[in-house]
């Protein structure tokens, strides 16, 4: 990777080399950029506080939740509903500011491909031209898989989570969660899946630069697997199943990335040869 980076907004000038004060500048306008969709998408979300509790923040904890009904119809013996959840406010003001707090991070969520899309567009520019042409669609590619790990955490870990927790009883005590701890749950739930199904993309980027090879992912495969249920030990409920539910993925992730990092590898060797 080159040392100089060029203004992002004078690609078609004649390129010049900028000093650091520059590249702090041009990254701060893609911070300040970032934070406007990111406010606007939330105060749009904000709108709509009451749907978007209803039918998304407590979709989970619904009877009627997609999850529940497509495994219901697979088979009665596996057919769950989630308990009751009595979820309250106890805090003055709490249900105004968890409604802020929900929706600007939904709308970070639902922003994420243009945020990633400004980081990219201060960090290719530093990049050679054939470096560029390697990552063609990376914008897409990781958006895809942030919100691919974020709809698997809300639609497969966050039912089984919420199931097994409220499930999870102690006697003489009644489970009665917070609106506060109920929505952090919800986020632990979704979030840290959408950045842990970015796996592939980060194996690209260290076999690119020699970190990482196919032949160190095949021997340390059997040391993975416990690295990952660690990772989805720390990432759900103490579930069994629901550490299952993101350790078989996860795994396929790993799996996949040896294919790219052998690809990056052979490509490499093409070249050096």
């Amino acid at each position: 990777m080159p040392l100089d980076q060029v203004d992002v907004d004078k690609i078609g000038e004649p390129q010049s080399e900028m000093s650091f004060l520059d590249h702090l500048e041009e990254l701060r306008w893609h911070i300040i950029r970032s934070l406007l969709v990111v406010v606007c998408a939330g105060i749009i979300l904000f709108l709509f506080y009451k749907s978007i509790f209803e039918h998304v923040i407590f979709g989970p904890a619904n009877p009627e939740f997609i999850t529940y009904r497509i495994i219901c119809n697979l088979s009665d013996a596996m057919c769950f509903t989630p308990p009751d959840i009595p979820a309250q406010a106890i805090g003055f003001g709490e249900s105004f500011i968890m409604s802020i707090k929900t929706s600007f991070v939904i709308g970070l969520i639902v922003s994420f491909p243009y945020v990633f899309w400004e980081f990219w567009r201060f960090i290719s520019p530093g990049l050679y031209k054939k470096e560029r042409k390697a990552t063609r669609g990376i914008v897409f590619i990781c958006s895809m898989l942030f919100l691919t790990g974020v709809l698997f955490g809300y639609f497969i870990i966050a039912p089984f989570a919420v199931n097994f927790l409220m499930g999870f009883t102690i006697p003489g005590v009644q489970n009665t969660p917070t609106l506060s701890s109920y929505l952090n749950y919800m986020i632990m739930f979704t979030a840290p899946a959408g950045m842990i199904f970015e796996l592939p993309i980060v194996v690209y980027f260290l076999s690119k630069v020699g970190l990482v090879t196919p032949e160190f992912m095949r021997q340390y495969r059997r040391h993975s697997i416990i690295a990952i249920l660690l990772v989805a030990a720390i990432v759900t409920p103490p579930d069994v199943i629901t550490q299952f539910l993101i350790g078989i993925p996860l795994y396929f992730l790993y799996e996949i990335s040896i294919l790219i990092s052998a690809r990056v590898a052979k490509k490499e060797a093409a070249r050096n040869s």
